[in-house]
């Protein structure tokens, strides 16, 4: 399969398939053209490392768990575990995420939106954070 083909059927960008190749997370053959030739083996690491990349890991996360993928004698306590650390940095994101739409919740139910210049949205943005803490 060309590039093309395999970019059609992983639903990955070709400007991604390359990357991904850069990176050394696939090696597609190379015919004496130059030109890549993908095997059914590629298009299955694309499809994973799409939907692996579509949950959000990192692409060190990606090439570990590739790595236990092809792994027949991986445990699946080290899948999990990659898993897990990454649910908890999502975890801490919702939180952050959380944090930052109450505070801009308050700030915005707090202006008045009128024709004034006094704004308390503005206000807070200019000022000092609290180093204290």
């Amino acid at each position: 399969m060309n590039i093309g083909d395999v970019a059609r059927r992983s639903g990955l960008p070709a400007k991604t398939i390359r990357y991904y190749e850069e990176i050394g997370l696939i090696a597609p053959l190379r015919g004496a053209n130059g030109y890549r030739s993908f095997r059914e083996s590629d298009l299955h690491k694309l499809a994973f490392l799409g939907r692996a990349r579509s949950l959000g890991f990192s692409i060190q996360d990606c090439r570990g768990l590739l790595k236990l993928y092809e792994d027949r004698d991986r445990a699946s306590a080290d899948v999990k575990r990659i898993a897990q650390e990454h649910l908890a940095r999502i975890e801490r994101k919702i939180g952050e995420l959380s944090d930052m739409r109450d505070t801009l919740g308050h700030l915005v139910s707090c202006c008045a939106g009128d024709d004034r210049p006094d704004c308390p949205i503005l206000a807070d943005l200019a000022a000092a954070p609290d180093k204290s803490g």
